[in-house]
């Protein structure tokens, strides 16, 4: 097999069609919604960069110090063969693990939407890695998912607490999915950010140099390039609140006047009153009893739990049953 491989399981035009989709969908409820993923083109990649490194976001400091540290125990626990990792992206703090997985590990598996930061990424890593194949899927990980055949124990790896952007019911059934990929023995490591002081979570989402609001807005802005559309994103303002009821984080849009958005690609016109939000996300924060309650509803053990010396976000290890 050549060192790097490229799988689409996505149609060419799956990207367009679900971007429709979510937005007629989002936009005709009540109350309007859109979903996260569609923040992320190349400029709000960009954005999020920059996010990761301001001093109100924790999430990715947090979640790198545990790999740092706990990346040998992972391996040892685990022995795997194959890695796969949903959401890859670039791939960067991959490499702790791949590191401390070393000589044993055959295949690393990066699954992604962005064919680009597969492409980039596997090229790298295997100019790094002689010994390591590595099979990149151009796939959506919260739809139905197909792995190659690759020798087991497999490590499946869910990391930057991005499954708190899932409804509790979506978690259940995305777990769910994720166990009926794994034969016993398997494992599961999964990045959870963890409840804490509201005044450090909302500032997590609302930072003082105004970088979160730039992402949550250019939302709209892939909404009109993509779609047509003619949303301002200078009428809507970037509001984030902790929902203490739910432990999760909700970004939201609230149209500063009132006013009729129209997308011709939809032949939809929008109407917002004055103060009505869009919710762009939800950010679930957990805590360790509700992640293993989670996961042992989809079949999977909880077997290690790491958090950051300041427990601001954890790192769970769970098993294949």
């Amino acid at each position: 097999m050549s060192p790097f491989l490229l799988t689409r399981t996505l149609p060419e035009d799956a990207t367009d069609a679900a971007l429709r989709a979510d937005v007629l969908y989002g936009l005709t409820r009540t109350p309007k919604t859109l979903p996260p993923k569609w923040f992320y083109d190349a400029h709000g990649s960009e954005l999020f960069d920059e996010i990761t490194e301001l001093p109100e976001y924790y999430p990715t400091r947090a979640e790198r110090e545990i790999l740092i540290a706990r990346s040998g125990a992972i391996s040892a626990a685990t022995g795997a063969r194959t890695l796969v990792e949903l959401g890859s992206g670039s791939s960067e703090k991959t490499r702790h693990l791949l590191d401390a997985l070393g000589a044993g590990l055959h295949t690393y598996v990066p699954v992604d939407v962005s064919e680009s930061a597969l492409t980039q990424a596997g090229h790298a890593l295997v100019a790094e890695r002689p010994g390591l194949a590595v099979h990149a899927l151009i796939a959506d990980f919260t739809a139905d998912l197909a792995l190659p055949d690759t020798p087991g124990p497999r490590l499946l790896a869910f990391l930057g607490g991005t499954i708190g952007n899932l409804l509790p019911a979506e978690r259940a059934a995305f777990l769910a999915s994720l166990r009926a990929l794994m034969a016993p023995g398997d494992a599961l490591l999964l990045g959870t950010d963890l409840v804490k002081d509201e005044a450090v979570l909302v500032a997590a989402y609302d930072d003082a140099a105004g970088v979160t609001a730039a992402f949550n807005k250019n939302v709209l802005s892939v909404v009109n390039r993509e779609l047509g559309a003619d949303f301002d994103p200078g009428a809507f303002e970037h509001v984030a609140r902790w929902d203490a009821g739910s432990e999760w984080i909700e970004m939201r849009l609230r149209s500063r006047t009132a006013q009729t958005v129209k997308i011709p690609a939809l032949d939809l016109a929008v109407d917002f009153a004055p103060g009505e939000e869009l919710r762009t996300e939800v950010s679930a924060k957990f805590r360790q009893d509700g992640v293993r309650a989670e996961l042992t509803a989809a079949g999977l053990d909880l077997a290690h739990w790491w958090t950051d010396r300041e427990g601001r976000f954890a790192l769970s290890l769970s098993l294949a049953r």
